[in-house]
Formats: structure tokens, C-alpha cells, sequence
């Protein structure tokens, strides 16, 4: 299909050329990304396949210690320590910060998957394990694979990204109908109403608008993911490997 697009002398893209914004890359370059990309994902599952089933709590970077949500997330992370799973974050401040801060006093095991970024994103100091990625999409990956359940506090865009992103994922069944709980009513109510609109408009059913508890009780929270998940699943040890070098 010829471009449409002109610039001042003409196309801007010439027809039927695979011409890409950014310059042509080599085919080396692509497979040095593509090999770089599979060892984050070899480093990640190495670093995660024994933290045990887990919780993950997402949420803002940019909360500090006497806001609201900012206890909030650390009394879940004590929760989900004395419920025997592990606390799993994007390892950052913030709300991340607190859920892991919460785990780490409760004695449970702490775990951040941390992001490499200009700003704003640095390892917080409670975490029992730790793994830093380059690039986001493979740092969700691993928020979701080792997870069970996953609790939405209050955040920016970062955080609605990874909350659509597990959204579509249990809507499509490319993951097992896993728990989600957005936390705050007064923050996430507008997104929930945009959602029940979806739903009036037909782009999504009504079946999906119970994929999400919206709630302001932390006990509730709780209740739902406990009750979901012992009624679904077992958990399992694993057994480490002498020959990967697998160390307790």
C-alpha cells in the first residue's frame, strides 16, 4: 500500500520500499538483541525458579512512606508473608517499597524485579532476592510467571500497563483466571466505570467485568485471593538440580 504521508518534495516513504524510521538495522545486530534477550530470560528464571508460589503487588514509584497507600501495601506485604507466599514487586520505591518492606519485617521472602531507567527507578533496600532487566517486556513476564494472584494499588501508567496487561491475559485464557484486586475505590473507580462502559458498548462481555474485585478492605482482599487460590491449586516443591548448580 503507497504512503500517504508526504513530506515537502514528495513521499515521505517511497511505495513498496521496507523502509523503517529509525534506519535499516543489520542482521547481526538483531540476532545479538535477540540472543541478549533471551539471556535476561535465562538469568530470570534461573534467579526465580525456587522463590516459591508468589504475590505480586503493583503499584506507584512515586509514593513516600506517610501516604496512605504507601501503608496500605506494606500491611499486604505482611499479609501475604503469613499467608506462606512470597511478596513479588517491580523492586523499586514507592509502593513497591512498602509491600516488599512489609515481607522482609514479617520474615517472608521479599523479591523485586527491578528495571534499568534514567529516573525515579532504583532496587529498594528490603529484598531477599533481587534481578534487574533491561528491557519491560521481559520484566513483566517474570512479575506474571512466578505470581497467583496480583493486587493493583494506586499508580501511573507503568501500573495500568501491567494491570491491562494481566487483565487481557486471564479475559483470554492465556493464563489460568488468577485473582486481581484493585485496591483504592476513590483512585480506581473512573478507570472501573470506563470498563463497565467497555462492557455497555460491547467491546468487552459482561462475564469480564468480574474478573476484578475493586475494594478498600484489605481483609477482602485477602479472603478473595485465599479463597481462590486453595481452592484451585496445590502447591508443589520443587526439587533443585546438583548438576545446574542449583543451591539451596
Amino acid at each position: 500500500m503507497q504512503s500517504t504521508v508526504k513530506g515537502e518534495s514528495g513521499p515521505f516513504i517511497p511505495a513498496k520500499e521496507p523502509v523503517y524510521l529509525d534506519g535499516p538495522k543489520s542482521r547481526g545486530y538483531e540476532l545479538k538483541f535477540a540472543l541478549r534477550v533471551f539471556w535476561q530470560f535465562i538469568r530470570g528464571f534461573r534467579t526465580l525458579h525456587f522463590v516459591g508460589p508468589c504475590i505480586t503487588v503493583f503499584g506507584s514509584a512515586r509514593f513516600q512512606e506517610e501516604q496512605e497507600y504507601y501503608k496500605v501495601a506494606r500491611s499486604f506485604g505482611q499479609r501475604i508473608a503469613k499467608m506462606g507466599f512470597t511478596t513479588m514487586t517491580g523492586g523499586g520505591p514507592g509502593i513497591m517499597q512498602a509491600a516488599n518492606q512489609g515481607a522482609f519485617e514479617a520474615g517472608g521472602v521479599s523479591v523485586g524485579c527491578n528495571i534499568k531507567l534514567p529516573f525515579e527507578q532504583k532496587a529498594n533496600p528490603y529484598l531477599t532476592k533481587a534481578i534487574t532487566f533491561e528491557h519491560f517486556f521481559v520484566r513483566k513476564v517474570l512479575l506474571v510467571k512466578y505470581s497467583y494472584a496480583f493486587i493493583i494499588m494506586p499508580g501511573g501508567f507503568g501500573t495500568m500497563d501491567e494491570f491491562f496487561e494481566i487483565l487481557t491475559l486471564v479475559q483470554t485464557k492465556t493464563v489460568t483466571n488468577f485473582p486481581i484486586v484493585l485496591f483504592g475505590k476513590k483512585y480506581h473507580q473512573p478507570l472501573m466505570d470506563l470498563i463497565a462502559h467497555m462492557a455497555k458498548e460491547g467491546t468487552i462481555s459482561e462475564q469480564d467485568l468480574s474478573l476484578v474485585l475493586l475494594t478498600d478492605d484489605e481483609e477482602e482482599a485477602m479472603k478473595h485471593i485465599h479463597f481462590y487460590v486453595s481452592s484451585n491449586y496445590k502447591i508443589k516443591k520443587r526439587k533443585r538440580s546438583v548438576w545446574l548448580l542449583e543451591k539451596r
